[in-house]
């Protein structure tokens, strides 16, 4: 039982350094804007094509993914997830236009689509209720230490080598993790954590699932159109995703022109000040989620909301501000709202879909986050060009308000859901 208990910990151990090569491949390329559009003569709206590509193709093929995940061993699609997009990133260095670049970012798109849906779900079938939010929380953090390290290293190496050796790096390490972790990632049964709920810990080695429960399409859809709810949390996302891509795709570049700093220093500062801050709030948002939502249904999204709403005036500060330090103080702010956001993405809309629904759920909510949000990066570099990239980041705080005001209303559909219901 000790041991089962110490398994479900190593797993997230194990699944971090995973995603942290899912987020350090994607984010690579945003460092290296500078040098992209020097060498290939890019405009800010091609630049952007390149974030909007990656996203657009994620976006579109998330929902597929998650339908796969539910009827998959999710240790085959994670594994084979990881070896896809390390190999596509890795190719990326052989790009000599911006449409070979594009079908490339397209490309790792498509392979990462995979890996959230099912390292959600598996993560979920060994912590229940109790812990399910801590535990995303602490997965969560290896998207910052992921964007922090891809923005950072890619640019360093790029700085020693050209930017085609960052790709060739960050994909060969990916491959070699993925060699390694093959024989500890143990599939457990679906539902695991839940049906254990009363008894304790999971036991992974008698929890290994032979028989997917294989829910159709239609059915999921049905439960979707009937928990307004969970329409509600994806709406938030999108408007979330969206800032997140901004930050994500932008910063860099932005930091690079409006402070007249090195490439990498741009790509570290862009990254780290956020990153870090977020990786504070995301096990802090999982601690209060998991608490609030043993006082009430809508608890994780609380949180949530209070993540957006805090976070929607440093948005703004990023954008208007010419002072470095202030520029530290809102990026720092920022990072530690947008962790307690993030470390419910999944956690709170698992709490409205069964258990067998959770692989495509992840999958539609990256859906619907992607390809809403995904237009970010060129709606912004459009911006910079009639406007001004200051304006245009500033502008995306009305985004985090939407998304807040889009919580508070599926906190009140799911009370009333629990009233009729009793």
């Amino acid at each position: 039982m000790e041991r089962a208990s110490d398994y479900k910990w190593w797993l997230v151990a194990m699944l971090w350094s995973i995603a942290f090569f899912n987020y350090a491949d994607r984010q690579a390329v945003f460092s290296l804007f500078p040098l992209l559009g020097k060498e290939l003569h890019l405009s800010q709206v091609q630049r952007g094509l390149l974030g909007s590509s990656f996203a657009w193709t994620y976006g579109l093929f998330s929902p597929f993914a998650g339908l796969l995940v539910d009827r998959l061993r999710r240790k085959t699609a994670i594994l084979g997830g990881l070896y896809a997009w390390s190999l596509i990133c890795m190719a990326t260095a052989l790009s000599r236009s911006l449409g070979s670049l594009v079908f490339f970012r397209a490309a790792e798109g498509l392979g990462e689509t995979f890996y959230f849906p099912a390292s959600v779900s598996m993560l979920s079938d060994y912590h229940g209720s109790r812990t399910r939010s801590r535990a995303l929380g602490i997965h969560q953090t290896s998207v910052y230490a992921g964007t922090i390290g891809g923005g950072f290293f890619a640019a360093l190496i790029a700085q020693q080598y050209g930017w085609r050796s960052s790709f060739v790096v960050f994909g060969g390490l990916g491959m070699l993790l993925g060699l390694v972790l093959t024989r500890f990632l143990i599939e457990p049964r679906r539902g695991a954590a839940d049906d254990a709920a009363e008894r304790g810990v999971v036991s992974p080695g008698a929890s290994v699932e032979t028989r997917p429960h294989r829910m159709s399409l239609l059915e999921f859809l049905r439960i979707l159109r009937q928990t307004p709810s969970a329409m509600l949390l994806m709406g938030a996302f999108v408007c979330a995703n969206f800032v997140a891509i901004v930050l994500l795709s932008w910063m860099p570049q932005f930091l690079f022109d409006k402070f007249n700093v090195g490439l990498a220093v741009a790509g570290l500062a862009a990254t780290i000040f956020v990153q870090l801050a977020s990786m504070a709030g995301a096990p802090i948002g999982g601690w209060l989620a998991d608490a609030a939502r043993a006082r009430f249904p809508g608890g994780r999204m609380l949180v949530q909301a209070i993540g957006v709403f805090g976070g929607a005036p440093f948005v703004l500060l990023c954008g208007m501000t010419r002072s470095a330090a202030w520029m530290v103080v809102a990026l720092i702010a920022w990072g530690l709202f947008k962790g307690l956001y993030d470390a419910n993405i999944f956690a709170a809309v698992f709490d409205v879909v069964p258990p067998e629904a959770r692989g495509t759920a992840a999958g539609f909510m990256n859906m619907v986050g992607w390809l809403g949000g995904g237009s970010a990066p060129v709606v912004i570099g459009y911006i910079a060009d009639q406007r001004s990239l200051s304006l245009a980041i500033s502008m995306t705080a009305a985004m985090y308000v939407l998304a807040g005001v889009l919580l508070v209303l599926g906190m009140v559909k799911l009370r009333s859901r629990e009233f009729s219901q009793g």
